[in-house]
């Protein structure tokens, strides 16, 4: 393991080998949960799913006991025009709802990081595209790394991509990170702006690309519990998330289960994993 410009972590084989078992804990318990919402469930129900989940696969919630103040769960649980870091307790989802799930493992020190958002039971159709566009753009920034690249390569493609898909809000105040030992390392990863700028993508870098875009402004205010990040505007948002190493073959997603190599090659780009 080295260091990239002194703050970006760089990861040898081995390590990104051990990321990729941490990833596909998150991997795999966001599945659970995506076969779990249902009218009727609570969020903190997911949560107890969730943590039970991390820990028979062998790994560690990194959310639980994280930041000031603690956060206490082992999931984020935003619904609706909450976006991201929303605290799962007793709200009762409901038919028509959206849910974004952020979840977060640690295995031997090393952490995955990965988010989706899922739709509970019919939803209207301008918020399907809300989600399918939120998705599509964080696989269109995974695909944008190239070694030799620079960082917002990855932000120049999702921003790109949003943009030619309507009048979305594109958050400015939340962003994408590095990621290795620790949950949230340099650099940050803006879903929007210029390429060619920040760090160099390098083999072992390891980044979280997560767009969080919403039906209108970028807006966002920080709720009364210190965490939940809700539109200012009232209108809903998505919210999607994967973990990827940079090898010498390509990206590795290694929070996806396949380690993102079905839709990398739809997008014709190379696949970096084993």
């Amino acid at each position: 393991m080295g260091f990239l410009d002194r703050r970006v972590q760089i990861k040898t084989p081995e390590q990104i080998a051990v990321m990729r078992r941490a990833g596909l804990v998150v991997g795999e318990t966001l599945e659970v949960l995506r076969a779990a919402v249902r009218p009727g469930i609570t969020t903190g129900e997911l949560d107890a799913i969730a943590e039970d989940s991390i820990r028979s696969k062998g790994g560690v919630p990194s959310f639980k006991g994280y930041g000031v103040p603690p956060f206490p769960a082992s999931i984020c649980a935003s619904v609706n025009d909450q976006v991201v870091h929303g605290i799962p307790g007793e709200r009762v989802l409901a038919e028509g709802d959206v849910i974004s799930i952020d979840c977060g493992a640690i295995v031997d020190g090393w952490h995955g990081d990965a988010a989706i958002t899922v739709a509970v039971g019919a939803i209207p159709a301008e918020v399907q595209h809300l989600l399918d566009v939120c998705e599509e753009s964080m696989w269109r920034g995974i695909a944008a790394a190239r070694i030799g690249g620079r960082v917002t390569d990855i932000s120049h493609a999702v921003e790109t991509y949003v943009r030619s898909q309507g009048s979305f809000g594109i958050l400015e105040d939340y962003t994408g990170h590095g990621i290795g030992t620790e949950m949230h390392m340099s650099p940050d990863v803006p879903n929007y702006g210029k390429p060619g700028r920040g760090p160099k993508l390098v083999r072992g870098i390891a980044l979280a690309v997560e767009p969080m875009i919403a039906l209108g402004d970028q807006d966002t205010y920080v709720e009364d519990d210190d965490w939940t990040v809700s539109m200012s505007d009232g209108k809903w948002a998505a919210h999607f998330e994967n973990t990827f190493a940079l090898t010498e073959h390509g990206a590795w997603v290694t929070t996806a289960l396949d380690g993102g190599e079905a839709k990398l090659a739809e997008l014709g780009v190379p696949f970096g994993g084993h």
